[in-house]
């Protein structure tokens, strides 16, 4: 998404703040233009939330319109709700941002000693850690596995670092869940719990929710969706991870428009100060430095970064604080301008359009307050996706012809069958199942699916799993009787989601 916000175009229209009826007909547009099933969009300006409305439908099966009460899962928009937890417990005196993660969990091991021993919980939440883009996400991604707490905080020590620590922005996941470790130890409450019951409850936003078995009413819960060559299919909700820390949230715009007249009162909602100005205004600080531009252009950006929770970067001289989600079928994004009392939070229902619909419907709102010429953003998104993909399908389109085309070499697969592990991922077997080479994880069932040969010792894997575009090549390493020792992987599709960090396993043959 970021390469595709890249591209600016610039109209020769006077563009002024839009109406709820503007947006009503951008949203409803865009819809149609991106092939998705639904959305909803609020807009707080001067401490009051002046548009909160529904688009399309919850579900495509059931046809209940989406309104401003209906809930998305809102993804990595959580992390912000964990880092205002994380300050409640700093202003109450339970933690410091710049305590040593191991003193409350005391077994959490990176991937050398001095990391480990020098971690805060600051660490956590800024994306510095050394690892790679994504590193370990594949314990969750696809949901459905058996990965524990105990997993995850041990599980950095076998990842080879990227970048020196503290040196290089390089998004993760699974830190944030460590942090909500930290809160149900220091707090002896689950994440869920705590951010329900300190966040939520106190600021009105009573039909949200933390995680998606608490939901009891789902008759106002979208379901997500995935565009499949041009027709939507509806997929199921996600389920929990360890915790929700990191993007487990289910929440509604009407409710996110009190969260974000929190935040632009500095952590004060209805004369309470939920977080004090001090650790609100860390969240808004950067603690990670991000690519920028020299001025200029549209936007005149200078700076770009990551505080606690949130992207920092500027905007013509106003500070901009953003955040995207992403879960199969949910896209998402929150977007503030402190210096103009201004958010606007867009919640969609489909991948990968959603997607372009929150990107056009953002900055066609937020261009607006300040005062900017007219762009088409959804003209401009459409034809970025579109040419994403196309690019995405002409690589895998290739691959398939090429497993077509070498279908009737001959292979010994006894030399691969076994049971292959990795250190943090377990164990997965390639086996025969039937007349057809197979491949399953043993942790994420998730995961399996015929093993089609490629070409040389490696093999193309279609998932029975496909809400999202994961297929993925397995390259096999031989010995000198050329039986396969070991195992590597790769995505097929360069548009794959980074949570499917394929490239970090590295298994040995353990079993035949």
């Amino acid at each position: 998404m970021k390469k595709l916000l890249s591209l600016l175009l610039l109209g020769n229209v006077a563009f002024a703040q839009l109406t709820s009826t503007q947006i009503d007909s951008l949203a409803n547009n865009a819809l149609k233009r991106f092939n998705v099933a639904g959305c909803a969009v609020a807009v707080v300006k001067d401490g009051k939330i002046i548009h909160s409305k529904g688009y399309g439908v919850q579900s495509i099966s059931t046809k209940i319109p989406v309104t401003e009460h209906t809930n998305f899962a809102i993804a990595s928009n959580s992390k912000a709700f964990t880092c205002v937890a994380l300050g409640i417990l700093a202003d109450e005196g339970k933690i410091n941002w710049k305590d040593k993660v191991v003193k409350y969990i005391p077994e959490f091991k990176m991937y050398n000693e001095y990391v480990t021993q020098n971690f805060t919980i600051e660490d956590l939440l800024t994306h510095r850690s050394g690892l790679g883009l994504g590193a370990g996400d594949l314990m969750f991604f696809p949901n459905g596995s058996d990965f524990t707490v105990t997993d995850l905080v041990t599980a950095f020590q076998y990842f080879e670092p990227t970048s020196a620590f503290r040196t290089q922005f390089d998004y993760d996941n699974l830190l944030y869940m460590v942090a909500g470790e930290v809160i149900h130890r220091v707090t002896g409450q689950t994440w869920e719990a705590f951010v329900q019951q300190r966040i939520l409850q106190p600021i009105g936003m009573e039909s949200s929710y933390t995680g998606f078995s608490q939901i009891k009413d789902k008759s106002t819960l979208a379901s997500p969706h995935a565009d499949v060559k041009g027709k939507l299919n509806e997929l199921q909700n996600w389920d929990e991870m360890v915790n929700g820390a990191a993007g487990g949230i289910y929440a509604n715009v009407n409710d996110l428009g009190q969260w974000m007249l929190l935040q632009l009162n500095h952590g004060k909602y209805n004369g309470r100060q939920l977080i004090s100005e001090d650790n609100h205004l860390k969240t808004w600080t950067t603690h990670t430095v991000m690519e920028a531009g020299y001025g200029g252009g549209r936007y005149s950006n200078h700076f770009g970064g990551y505080g606690l929770g949130w992207m920092l970067s500027d905007i013509n001289g106003n500070l901009v604080v953003t955040h995207t989600g992403g879960l199969p079928g949910m896209l998402s994004e929150t977007l503030l301008i402190p210096d103009l009392n201004f958010g606007v939070v867009v919640l969609t229902n489909t991948s990968e359009g959603g997607g372009g619909v929150f990107t056009a419907l953002t900055r066609s709102i937020m261009d607006g307050y300040l005062g900017l010429e007219k762009m088409d953003w959804t003209g401009m998104m459409e034809t970025a996706l579109k040419q994403q993909s196309a690019q995405g399908d002409a690589v895998t389109d290739k691959v398939w012809k090429t497993v077509k085309d070498n279908a009737k070499v001959k292979i010994n697969t006894a030399d691969y069958i076994g049971i292959y592990q990795d250190k943090w991922f377990g164990k997965v077997e390639v086996f025969m199942k039937g007349k057809q080479l197979w491949f399953k994880s043993h942790r994420s069932p998730k995961l399996n699916g015929p093993m089609q040969f490629y070409k040389g010792n490696s093999f193309a894997i279609k998932w029975e799993f496909q809400d999202m575009p994961a297929d993925a090549f397995a390259i096999f390493s031989l010995d000198e009787e050329g039986k396969a020792n070991g195992l590597t992987m790769k995505g097929i599709s360069p548009n794959i989601d980074f949570s499917f960090d394929f490239q970090d396993l590295d298994f040995k043959r353990v079993a035949k």
